[in-house]
């Protein structure tokens, strides 16, 4: 199975036909191909979150029908396209899908007539609950766990003891929905599936971040706890320090399919002797005989325990910064690569305006004058890093070339002289 099928074809035709752009957006994310959405069509549809004319909750239920198709494929797209407006689009996509009672009813999901069906199905009934959980983690707090400010002045570190009880226990169950994910190196075997783990390992990284803040604040108020309080705290505790191993184990999964080394966070547990002093400091609350450890001891295991936790912080945070920093360079680079296809539409429109065809190659410094294509009078052709394909030839090009009336020969020099670029414009006559 690979490339558009005919339904997909169809089903864009038809969209187009009634003028719904944001419906073949999402038809075309979500096609029956085997390979995650195109960035291109993400794109667009972050963009329409951000539009104010833009109905979301019409977005978000053609989201959620593509979800009913019995094709694997378009439901694992759809969920990908879903969890990547919901990491990426305006918050009010986010806030939308935290207002509705159900999201995803794909428990029984099950495709039984491709090659993939019976294992991607059990994935997508994975991601489609760790997708039902992060939107409603967000109902009831009213914030994305991945995206509040962090350090010792963020959300998490500087929560109230009573808030901190109520909400520690939200960000685990997000993280044991993720977790439940338990994707093997040998099964991401497919641009889908891969798409969606890259996600996911996004999302850890961020909400575990959350996470660790959140139980550095509950350990540094723990001796000053009430027993009740105490007693909630130590099970937020445990817990998480399975959760540790948990992730520590996803991480390695991470590692293994070649993800940046630079983007894995190092893990550092606080020491064991931890665990020991809260328990003593319950037992002593409830009226049990203990050896509690002197407040000298208490203190500076505490001390080491939080500046443990803190390093896992650091390198959670620095993560997090270099993944940011990374999709901020890749944007910026897009964004000059598209600034520079209008340059060169614009420089050769110049040209064009009094002539018939033009001979481009782009980024091809190796091809020779006999190896040019000759693009037709108004042909639209696509960036410097696409091909597209015209009267059975490989055409390569850039954005829009305008109509032309008579031959023309470009001389390199003039296009160079007017921007820098990798295009080579050829001298010789192609036109037989």
């Amino acid at each position: 199975m690979s490339g558009q099928s005919i339904t997909d074809r169809i089903a864009a035709a038809q969209h187009s036909m009634t003028g719904s752009a944001i419906s073949k957006a999402v038809c075309k994310a979500t096609t029956h191909e085997v390979s995650g959405p195109k960035k291109k069509h993400l794109d667009y549809l972050i963009h329409c979150t951000n539009e104010m004319n833009v109905n979301v909750p019409q977005l978000a239920d053609t989201l959620f029908e593509r979800t009913t198709n019995s094709s694997w494929v378009v439901v694992f797209k759809a969920l990908i396209t879903t969890h990547h407006l919901m990491m990426y689009g305006n918050e009010r996509f986010m806030q939308y899908l935290a207002s509705r009672n159900t999201l995803f009813n794909l428990n029984n999901f099950l495709d039984k007539g491709a090659l993939q069906g019976y294992d991607m199905s059990t994935f997508i009934r994975r991601y489609s609950r760790y997708l039902n959980e992060k939107a409603l983690s967000y109902r009831l707090v009213a914030v994305d766990f991945t995206k509040m400010k962090r350090g010792v002045d963020g959300v998490m570190r500087t929560m109230n003891t009573e808030k901190l009880i109520k909400t520690l226990p939200i960000i685990q169950n997000q993280l044991d929905a993720l977790l439940d994910f338990q994707a093997n190196p040998n099964e991401l075997t497919n641009g889908v599936i891969n798409a969606a783990f890259m996600l996911l390992f996004k999302d850890s990284i961020r909400l575990f971040a959350a996470y660790n803040e959140g139980v550095i604040n509950l350990l540094e108020k723990y001796f000053d706890m009430k027993k009740n309080q105490c007693k909630d705290a130590l099970d937020i505790y445990k817990k998480f320090l399975y959760r540790m191993t948990k992730l520590s184990e996803f991480l390695k999964v991470a590692e293994q399919v070649g993800i940046d080394q630079g983007d894995i966070p190092d893990l550092t547990q606080a020491p064991s002797s931890l665990l020991e002093a809260l328990e003593q400091h319950l037992a002593s609350l409830e009226g049990k005989k203990t050896k509690e450890l002197s407040a000298d001891n208490r203190a500076n295991t505490l001390s080491n325990a939080v500046s443990s936790l803190s390093n896992t912080g650091m390198s959670f945070s620095f993560s997090s910064s270099r993944m940011d920093e990374k999709e901020k360079q890749q944007a910026l680079e897009e964004e000059q690569a598209r600034l520079q296809a209008l340059k060169v539409a614009a420089v050769l429109g110049t040209f064009c305006s009094t002539h018939t065809s033009v001979c481009v190659g782009v980024n091809q410094t190796s091809l020779s004058p006999s190896g040019c294509t000759v693009i037709p009078s108004g042909t639209q052709i696509l960036t410097p890093t696409h091909r597209c394909k015209l009267n059975d030839r490989n055409v390569i090009g850039v954005d829009c070339i305008p109509r032309c009336t008579t031959a023309l020969y470009l001389n390199s020099s003039n296009i160079q002289s007017n921007f820098k670029s990798n295009i080579k414009v050829f001298t010789q006559p192609m036109f037989g």
